[in-house]
């Protein structure tokens, strides 16, 4: 057999043996993708909203710059958030290096851009159309 078969095979018997140590990493992953959501949640329709309905100098280098967080590739997020949270970084002090924290911070990051651009594009089209 070759490795991709092997690995497969590996996989579904894991899944299926309902191993025990698949499903904290599958529950821990889920616990960090949903707190990251709800927060970025709360962040993102907030801003998006205030975007949508504002109006002021430098908007269009805002939104701007927003778009352009669309595109911030994951590597990059975690890059940044790892220099921040070494032991020399700026944050360093609160050692949340490898920590529940350090993943939510970096999907938040990933997450408030989309958020927030979608809403603010939803309240414009809202606005623009019920007045």
């Amino acid at each position: 057999m070759n490795t991709f078969t092997d690995s497969v095979l590996t996989a579904l018997n894991l899944v299926t043996s309902w191993d025990p140590t698949l499903w904290r990493v599958v529950a821990r992953s889920l616990a960090v993708s949903a707190t990251a959501c709800l927060l970025a949640y709360g962040v993102g329709v907030a801003m998006g909203s205030w975007l949508a309905v504002s109006r002021f100098r430098g908007r269009g280098a805002v939104l701007l710059g927003l778009n352009t967080l669309l595109a911030l590739p994951s590597v990059v997020v975690g890059l940044v958030v790892y220099l921040l949270l070494s032991r020399t970084g700026p944050l360093g002090f609160l050692g949340w290096m490898f920590s529940f924290q350090a993943m939510v911070l970096a999907q938040f990051i990933l997450v408030v851009p989309v958020v927030t651009a979608l809403t603010r594009q939803v309240v414009e089209d809202v606005e623009r159309q019920h007045g």
